[in-house]
């Protein structure tokens, strides 16, 4: 038997062990899901087993915790003491029954565990569906969220269809707005949403949705997974924002962080039951250098369920259409890419440094993604140009819609910073712009948060600078400046050449937009 990869390139024959690794272990995984899980889309509906879910006469929590020796639910309900103990179902999993009204809506819990050296542990309920801050500790506290059937919100807006050419605008809801605060759901429908499909985009990208601690992270240390970044509203106010998007035919994605996981242990996942190796591995293997955050163990059978079950939640419950996996550099190579270029030459890509892992979780996600949700879109954010990676899942690839084409910003920030734009080579700039692999489409972009926000300056500053700050004002400049005017048209001409040339894709971050073509 053979793949259509194969057929595509044949170059990749040269690979095909771990190729076929990859596949055949992607198979294996389905085979265990379907004789011991009834299959991925049953496999992936984790939710409704842990957390807290309704059961006749109350609710079920449930949690898993291999390592806890007791394990108790505290909260405001019970006063944070050790009165509501959990029991031991087996395979790490403990739970309890609350009959009606035992846990309140709204109320703030947490689970306490003692591990077997005798230590106790507080912990954020892995699979909480929301997370708020206390301002007296600055620790965030799961909350139990049940609203009452009269304030579920209700979606009244069907899917838009799949774009044939994606225009994305790249956002983050709490910086979308005028105002010195942290804007909310309601007000990115109201002020921004209109204002993304009067440009002509099909699709916004968001930022920081799964909660996370430290705001200033922009939602890239993920400390509870399945809750919604609570300083811009509640979970009913994110589903009304979705559901106004696809009033507007725009497509809503999500900028999932899989990559890895926040390392604050009060907070979020990583130490859940009190051993290093819980949702992550353990040792130097499951810690990040560069990012000082944890690592998944993606074959790991309830790491697995948890983060597939992460991606149908999303899909399912609030309507998203699709996903930015952010980081799967750090996910392809056991490296996480820390240390290395890439020139293109296969032996990169393939060999010790390859995470077979990953690769097989990255297929199996792409795969339920697009089986539950066929106009999903999903996008991949890899540096080292990884073969295979937007090509179906059947076909031997790891199933991304697109890539994203980071390239091209680099470009960009590299000729403004080394080069004058006259001295600017049209061929170079043109190879950079079409350098892609056969039959994978890629976004093309010339600034994303990664170069707007991220520790650098955007172009619009790197081709006017300061001047922007007096030649933009016919007060403080009554003549036109000559800064400005060039500034402005090269960064337009900048953004005509990547819609054209750069790929299938386009892509702008919030707040560069006057330079939209």
């Amino acid at each position: 038997m053979s793949l259509a990869i194969f057929d595509l390139d044949p170059k990749l024959l040269d690979c095909q062990g771990q190729i076929w690794d990859r596949v055949n272990g992607y198979k294996y995984w389905l085979e265990e899901l379907e004789k011991n899980e009834g299959g991925l889309l049953n496999f992936s509906l984790g939710y409704q087993i842990f957390g807290f879910n309704r059961a006749e006469g109350g609710y079920t929590y449930r949690e898993w915790m291999p390592n806890a020796k007791q394990v108790f639910l505290i909260g405001e309900f019970n006063g944070w003491q050790n009165s509501t103990p959990l029991t031991s179902e087996g395979f790490g999993r403990w739970s309890v029954f609350l009959p009606e009204g035992t846990v309140p809506h709204k109320c703030q819990v947490k689970v306490r565990l003692e591990t077997g050296d005798g230590a106790w542990h507080d912990r954020v309920p892995a699979w909480t569906k929301l997370a708020w801050q206390d301002h007296t500790t600055n620790l965030f506290n799961g909350v139990f969220w049940e609203p009452p059937a009269a304030e579920v919100y209700t979606f009244k807006h069907p899917r838009p269809a799949k774009p044939e050419a994606l225009k994305v605008y790249e956002g983050h809801v709490g910086m979308g707005s005028f105002d010195p605060k942290v804007a909310t759901y309601l007000d990115f429908a109201r002020d921004v949403l209109p204002r993304i499909k009067r440009m002509g985009y099909n699709a916004v990208q968001l930022m920081a949705i799964a909660e996370h601690a430290h705001y200033g992270c922009f939602g890239y240390h993920v400390t509870s997974f399945f809750a919604p970044a609570s300083r811009s509203g509640t979970p009913e106010e994110l589903k009304e924002m979705v559901d106004v998007a696809h009033g507007l035919g725009i497509q809503v994605l999500v900028d999932l962080v899989h990559a890895h996981a926040s390392s604050n242990t009060l907070d979020g996942i990583a130490q859940m039951d009190g051993t290093d190796h819980c949702y992550t591995h353990g040792g130097p293997k499951g810690h990040h250098s560069e990012w000082d955050s944890k690592i998944f163990h993606y074959t790991k059978h309830e790491v697995l369920r948890f983060l597939l079950s992460n991606c149908r939640w999303w899909l399912e419950v609030y309507g998203f259409d699709g996903f930015r996996f952010d980081g799967i550099t750090s996910m392809l190579y056991q490296s996480h890419g820390i240390g290395k270029g890439y020139t293109g030459g296969y032996h990169e890509y393939f060999g010790g440094d390859a995470d077979i892992e990953s690769h097989i979780y990255l297929m199996l996600a792409n795969d339920l993604i697009h089986t539950l949700v066929p106009s999903a879109v999903t996008i991949g954010e890899d540096v080292s140009g990884m073969p295979t990676l937007c090509r179906p899942v059947e076909d031997g690839g790891f199933g991304f819609d697109y890539r994203l084409a980071m390239a091209i910003p680099d470009m960009w920030i590299t000729l403004l910073k080394e080069s004058t734009d006259s001295a600017w080579g049209m061929g170079h700039i043109v190879h950079i712009l079409t350098n892609r692999r056969y039959k994978e489409k890629v976004i093309g972009y010339c600034e994303s948060h990664d170069q707007a926000i991220v520790g650098d300056k955007t172009l619009a500053f790197w081709l006017m600078d300061t001047e922007m700050y007096t030649g933009m004002s016919i007060v403080h400049s009554p003549q036109h400046s000559l800064c400005v005017d060039r500034g402005l048209a090269l960064h337009k001409m900048m953004r005509l050449l990547v819609l054209a040339l750069g790929g299938e894709g386009y892509l702008n971050f919030m707040g560069n937009e006057f330079g939209h073509p």
